[in-house]
């Protein structure tokens, strides 16, 4: 018999990432984990018990190959003729938050679920963030040989 996680029994916990010289897609990766709870045994797909994820220092993210100046994000208006393309290079002039945000939400699977997952990532541009209280637990996450290695 399968037995479900039940909302009393979730206990979110706070993870802090460094993203600096991360590659963007390994990194969505890792986060995307942590944000559905698949990195804990009781991991239930129907209920949100993923953990809080704070990443710093987004500024310094990479993208491997030529992605950083060829890669597209499309979007439509809504009117005829009215889709819109752009780079990644435009979006980090703006928001550089934007483009791992992007890639964490296309990871995650469709609906209201999705959206309240992702509503516990929290982006911030340098090394200061406001959620030194809930005492994050620190992941490292170092590309070696184009693998991931993630440590506590």
């Amino acid at each position: 018999m399968t037995k479900f996680v039940k909302k009393d029994e979730i206990n979110s916990k706070w993870y802090e990432i460094d993203a600096k010289n991360a590659v963007v897609g390994r990194l969505a990766t890792i986060i995307t984990k942590i944000l559905r709870g698949k990195n804990t045994a009781k991991f239930t797909p129907h209920m949100d018990h993923g953990d809080f994820v704070v990443v710093k220092n987004i500024e310094h993210i990479k993208f491997t190959g030529n992605k950083f100046l060829n890669k597209k994000y499309y979007r439509h208006t809504g009117y005829p003729g009215g889709i819109k393309e752009t780079t990644p290079e435009k979006i980090s002039v703006k928001k550089p938050e934007e483009i791992l945000k992007l890639a964490v939400k296309r990871m995650l699977p469709g609906g209201p679920l999705a959206k309240k997952q992702l509503s516990k990532l929290k982006i911030y541009i340098g090394e200061n963030h406001p959620h030194s209280a809930q005492n994050p637990e620190i992941i490292e996450v170092k590309n070696l040989n184009n693998k991931n290695i993630i440590r506590n």
